[in-house]
């Protein structure tokens, strides 16, 4: 089974050291809920940092180890602020279960989101903790928007609701920021959780509903609530 937990926000420019700091803590908290992940023979706690066109290496994601390879993104040839700086990182747990994570971050771009995912393989009858997951990814990245799904709601979405890849959405568990959950439509009876951080978990249909969760992303975008950011985009939020 497949899952995503996804989160976009606009330009906000970082430091390495943020950066760090940001990636050391959803390692920390992510291996705290989901420990099967990180936890495969030999390598626990070790994770493999994906580099295009070369061989991946293994680490230990302590802040300093962190730094140093966001530091070396941004001094690589190419590496502009305005895009801001790439990260991807993955790790082979117990059989069946396997994580990517893969972040832009620190960005000032007025076009291109600041986006982080954590893309999650585990066997078919796991009990994976999806508001916890977003939680996480709301509360150490501060973004517009997030979600939990998979493939076939993100193809759903499009297909039938109309949604480009870039604009915000929902999946059976969603995050919407401050500005946004205020124009959540009165009557929605979506479970909602509010965060110390600002905005607001829903809790919009069990996993694998696929119409409730298009339907919701529908009152949803009548109410403005998934508006996409003006562009050029001025601010990190709606």
């Amino acid at each position: 089974m497949r899952r995503v937990v996804r989160g976009a926000w606009g330009p906000r420019e970082e430091s390495v050291e943020t950066l760090a700091g940001r990636w050391k803590l959803t390692l920390e908290r992510l291996t705290g809920l989901l420990p099967t992940v990180v936890s495969g023979p030999g390598e626990v706690g070790t994770w493999r940092h994906i580099r295009e066109s070369e061989p991946f290496i293994n680490f230990q994601p302590d802040e300093a180890s962190l730094r140093g390879v966001l530091r070396d993104t941004r001094e690589a040839d190419g590496w502009t602020d305005r895009t801001g700086t790439r990260l991807t990182l993955a790790s082979a747990g117990e059989t069946g279960w396997n994580a990517e994570l893969r972040g832009r971050g620190g960005g000032t771009s007025e076009f291109l989101l600041q986006t982080m995912m954590i893309a999650i393989e585990s066997p078919d009858d796991a009990e994976i903790p999806d508001v916890e997951l977003l939680t996480v990814l709301a509360e150490v990245w501060a973004p517009d928007f997030g979600d939990v799904s998979n493939d076939d709601v993100l193809d759903a979405l499009e297909d039938e609701g109309g949604f480009g890849p870039d604009e915000p959405s929902v999946g059976w568990v969603g995050y919407l920021s401050p500005g946004r959950a205020a124009l959540v439509p009165d009557g929605m009876t979506a479970p909602r959780k509010e965060l110390g951080v600002g905005g607001i978990l829903l809790e919009i249909a069990p996993y694998g509903n696929i119409e409730s969760v298009l339907q919701a992303n529908l009152r949803l975008r009548d109410s403005g609530a998934l508006q996409p950011l003006p562009r050029p985009m001025e601010r990190t939020a709606l």
